[in-house]
């Protein structure tokens, strides 16, 4: 498109007259880069043109010297709100004349440039949406350039509709004008659709065995469904449109289950406040006591269901719209119902708000029905397995756990769950990095050269990284799963291609037995693999996203559940004295056996008993782990801990808390992982009276080599307490200060040696805000600079970071093309 532009000099006269060319990079495609040019322009009487290109966005414009120079001033710093200028390069080039700006078709070819997460439905949208008089009144996939899918919709580069699965969508005229005109909001808006021209809608209901509850039909009549499958719901025709989405919150009112499909994937929803619904949804999908995460209509509903501070506001009204963990309140008469069984035992409550059209309509608009309020909102899938997106399979592997599918026709392309965060000590602590943060980079210290990182095998993530860039992929999953597997090799393919990363070296985690290890030797095609210490990496992490250029060492504290040591022993509770070349074992937790390996795990009463065993204490009938385990098995694990057999030995800190935990009487055996550390430290929050000083680790020299932390006297202290009254929540509040104060004691001992001052806090442990905060505020009392994780998971989500940091990187100079990224997104 072309329009006449008042020059800003005499066009005939080249003396007064100058032309640039401006290249762009960052996240410019997609978010109203080229309107905001093309206006740019024209309000300062430039000539020229405006394209997508594979490496960002190309401009040329002439005119007057000094408008020219101020529109490379402004084409930064007024870009559109969703773009992210990472650089602008200019150069002079000939003039050529002209009164007119363009904006030309994309060029193909190979490249790299940024593209967008998803982003939340923008304040526009939704006024549209719920205006009678717009024709997008009620449009499940209302959308414009500052809002709605980007990244699971993208199929190739440049960003343009062909190449997304809108491709499928002719635009109807009225549509096709808003996106060919630059003044409009919707220009070049990829997914741009109305109800006349963009996907449909459409409600399925397939017969199958039930739960024996009764679901009523459209016509009221009630149909029963039962375990034996003796009797079935009857099949239907699908559904569509608002007569689908009538239908959809009718069924969510009468308790059903229904899978909706969302930007990344689907979800299976019900309403959150009956118990019968919520009971039914988590049997069905083998969930144990896992919490699930809650859809609200508001954040007026969230606020009279927890407690939301001003980063918690904006964390759950903001573009990226993650599931923020928010604490209970006790509910106040009026307050919308939410059932036990959505997080049994957990003071927390996971909240997400609408962040698609369809949600919204889901929930319901004002003058709608009355429905249910708060919604389930958990991912679209049976335990252990990916998210599910396609269509044909959502029917088939989501029978037996959903009564409706509440689906759509536009493909989903790319899978990505929905982000976890919580604050702690007033900032973004994030648990899962996916959807509204991948696939944008995270900005890198040094250079590294072109890498792909595959992560570990719980929550995981995998990384492709070149020069100044990091790219971690959306959540894929623990990898004990071979649609795991499939899933994670797809995108690893996709988001290669996104990025134009030709990896020229792998990397994974030492541990032998991890598939993610595994596949990339099958997988390497000729390329080294290098291997990383699994703690090394946490620590690298760390260092990577603070921008520590690694020619200084740091102060690691890892503390996790499992990984491998170099010794074959699992650790878990490390101090390390690491930079991104190599690490120093300082000092960790003293080892004890972990009995079984996995049984351990899953029954903390395992752990509280090794730990005891080890700690020369006795397994009396009145502490709470010895009551919890049987008599048999009580005298088979006494024989397999003298014996040795089947017993690695652990410094694990992930397991004392899980036997801590037991033997406090909170958590016997779990149903997921971190599960008893998570509700020792539920248990801590809530103890509210003074609990007197942290217990005490006993710190000695480990003859020569790191020191050990013991934990004897923890427990000891613990029996004590028990046997004095103390109840869970303060043996909870003193542990917790336990662990603070060991790290603190460790982290002194390691400056006195070493001189460093700096202490990275990574590892799934340090999910824990209560543990987090304590020696946050401990270390930074103490005179050290503290480190913690804001925007990768200091859990195994955040590992392919730091792997790549370890094993890849080539130099300390950022390369000219790369300067290191800035802006808003380069701080997530």
């Amino acid at each position: 498109m072309t329009r006449p532009i008042a020059p800003s000099a005499p066009v005939g006269d080249a003396r007064l007259r100058e032309r640039r060319r401006i290249a762009v990079r960052g996240v410019v495609q997609g978010v109203g880069f080229r309107p905001f040019v093309y206006a740019l322009a024209g309000e300062l009487g430039l000539s020229g043109y405006v394209t997508n290109t594979p490496e960002g966005v190309l401009t040329e414009v002439e005119g007057a010297p000094a408008d020219v120079a101020a529109f490379c001033t402004r084409v930064a710093s007024q870009a559109p709100p969703l773009a992210v200028v990472e650089s602008v390069t200019h150069e002079v080039v000939p003039g050529r004349g002209g009164t007119g700006f363009a904006i030309h078709t994309s060029e193909d070819g190979a490249g790299r440039t940024l593209v967008s997460p998803d982003v939340a439905t923008c304040a526009d949208c939704l006024r549209e949406l719920m205006d009678p008089a717009d024709r997008r009144y009620r449009h499940p996939f209302i959308t414009c350039t500052h809002c709605g899918p980007r990244f699971t919709v993208v199929t190739g580069l440049p960003y343009d509709r062909a190449r997304t699965t809108m491709a499928r969508f002719p635009m109807c005229a009225d549509c096709a004008r808003e996106y060919e005109d630059p003044a409009d909001r919707r220009f070049h808006a990829q997914p741009v659709a109305c109800n006349a021209c963009g996907p449909r809608l459409r409600l399925v209901r397939a017969g199958r065995p039930g739960t024996g509850r009764t679901t009523p039909g459209p016509d009221g009549a009630r149909s029963a469904r039962n375990v034996t499958g003796e009797t079935r719901v009857p099949a239907e025709d699908g559904l569509t449109g608002e007569a689908a989405l009538a239908e959809a919150r009718r069924l969510l009112a009468s308790g059903a289950v229904v899978a909706v499909k969302g930007l990344g994937g689907y979800h299976l929803a019900c309403d959150a406040g009956d118990p019968e619904a919520v009971a039914t949804l988590r049997r069905r999908k083998n969930r144990g006591d896992k919490p699930f995460a809650v859809m609200t209509r508001s954040l007026t509903t969230v606020e009279q269901l927890a407690h939301a501070g001003p980063a918690e506001r904006d964390l759950l009204t903001g573009r990226r719209r993650p599931v923020v963990l928010l604490r209970r309140r006790t509910p106040a008469a009026g307050t919308p119902a939410v059932a036990d069984a959505v997080a049994p035992g957990s003071p927390d409550l996971g909240f997400l708000l609408p962040y698609t059209p369809l949600h919204q309509l889901l929930l319901g608009l004002p003058g709608d029905p009355e429905g249910p309020p708060v919604l389930v909102m958990t991912s679209g899938n049976r335990s252990g397995e990916p998210i599910v997106t396609d269509d044909a399979e959502a029917l088939t592997r989501l029978d037996g756990l959903a009564d409706a599918w509440l689906t759509h026709d536009r493909p989903i392309h790319v899978p990505c769950d929905d982000s976890v965060v919580r604050v702690c000590g007033g900032e973004e602590l994030p648990v899962r990095r996916s959807r509204g943060y991948a696939p944008f980079p995270v900005a890198l210290p040094v250079s590294v050269e072109p890498v792909l990182a595959v992560g570990g095998d719980l929550k995981n993530t995998f990384c492709v990284a070149d020069g100044r860039y990091a790219w971690l992929s959306a959540h894929v999953g623990d990898m004990d799963d071979l649609s795991t597997l499939h899933a994670f090799e797809a995108a690893t393919g996709h988001l290669r291609a996104l990025t134009s990363v030709t990896p020229v070296v792998t990397v994974a985690d030492r541990h032998p037995g991890y598939r993610s290890a595994q596949w990339a030797g099958r997988t390497a095609a000729g390329r080294p693999l290098r291997r990383v210490q699994h703690h090394h990496a946490h620590v690298a992490s760390t260092m990577a996203e603070h921008g520590l250029d690694g020619s200084a060492p740091v102060i690691g504290v890892a503390f996790d559940g499992t990984g491998y040591g170099d010794d074959a022993a699992v650790w878990g509770g490390e101090v390390l004295v690491a930079d991104y070349d190599g690490f120093e074992r300082f000092a960790h937790l003293a080892y004890v056996p972990l009995p079984g390996g996995d049984a351990a795990v899953r029954n903390p009463y395992r752990m509280a008993l090794s730990h005891l065993r080890a700690a020369g204490l006795p397994w009396d009938e009145d502490l709470p782990c010895t009551a919890a385990c049987r008599p048999g098995e009580l005298r088979l694990l006494g024989r397999q801990l003298d014996r040795n057999l089947n017993c690695v030995p652990t410094s694990s800190m992930g397991r004392l808390f899980d036997a801590v935990s037991s033997l406090a009487g909170v958590r016997h055996r779990v149903d997921y992982e971190a599960q008893a550390a998570m509700e020792l430290e539920n248990a801590a929050l809530a103890w509210t009276a003074e609990c007197g000083p942290g217990y005490r680790f006993a710190v000695r020299d480990g003859t020569g080599g790191p020191l050990l932390a013991d934990p004897a006297p923890v427990l000891a202290a613990v029996v004590r307490d028990l046997r004095s009254g103390a109840g869970p929540g303060e043996v909870a509040a003193r542990f917790h200060l336990a662990v603070a104060g060991l790290v603190g004691e460790i982290c002194a001992a390691a400056r006195q040696a070493t001189g460093l001052s700096t202490v990275a806090l990574t590892g799934g442990v340090f999910c824990n805000a209560v543990l987090t905060t304590a020696c946050a505020e401990q270390l930074g009392a103490d005179g050290f600079t503290v480190l913690r994780h804001h925007k990768v998971p200091p859990n195994d989500g955040g590992l392919a970071l730091g792997q790549v940091m370890v094993a890849a990187r080539t130099a300390s100079g950022p390369p000219a093309e790369q300067p290191r990224p800035t802006g808003p997104w380069a701080t997530s």
